[in-house]
């Protein structure tokens, strides 16, 4: 799977924005069902866009938008976040996020470490964090998360 990530402008950005939600919106509405509460609220996706380090990309296959991502990079340390990472809904089950983790890595190989956070129910985000990507599961508490978040389903995080 070929994925271009490009940086995302200020003409992509409302578009990005739709589509990360889109995306938690069904993942989390398949596990739960329909919700009237947005899951990923347009302020925690500013939130991660307005961090210090932050880099947003889209990712392009074959010439159209397949998903994204919002990293956030510290340059003295070189511990990175991955704060979004998602494939819009019509794209999944093609390897697109496995594309997207790889070509992050290989644009940043500088990192020492990645973190990143997924919910408790979401089991494929969890197979894919630790069984594609590499990651090793630490729970606890994800710092300044807000009190209207629902996000986890009132399971938590990894």
């Amino acid at each position: 799977m070929n994925v271009e990530l490009i940086p995302i402008t200020d003409s992509d950005l409302k578009q990005f924005k739709s589509d990360a939600q889109e995306a938690f919106q069904k993942g989390f509405e398949k596990r739960f069902g329909k919700t009237a509460q947005t899951v990923l609220p347009e302020k925690d996706i500013d939130q991660s866009l307005n961090q210090k380090g932050a880099i947003a990309y889209k990712a392009v296959v074959k010439g159209e938008t397949a998903g994204g991502a919002v990293i956030v990079i510290d340059e003295e340390t070189q511990h990175h976040h991955l704060d979004l990472l998602f494939v819009k809904n019509t794209a999944q089950n093609k390897g697109i996020g496995k594309a997207i983790w790889f070509e992050i890595e290989r644009l940043h190989p500088q990192a020492k470490t990645w973190e990143t956070y997924t919910p408790y129910f979401e089991r494929r985000n969890i197979h894919f964090y630790v069984n594609v990507c590499g990651f090793h599961i630490v729970k606890h508490p994800m710092p300044d998360t807000p009190e209207d978040f629902i996000g986890d389903g009132n399971e938590g995080m990894f």
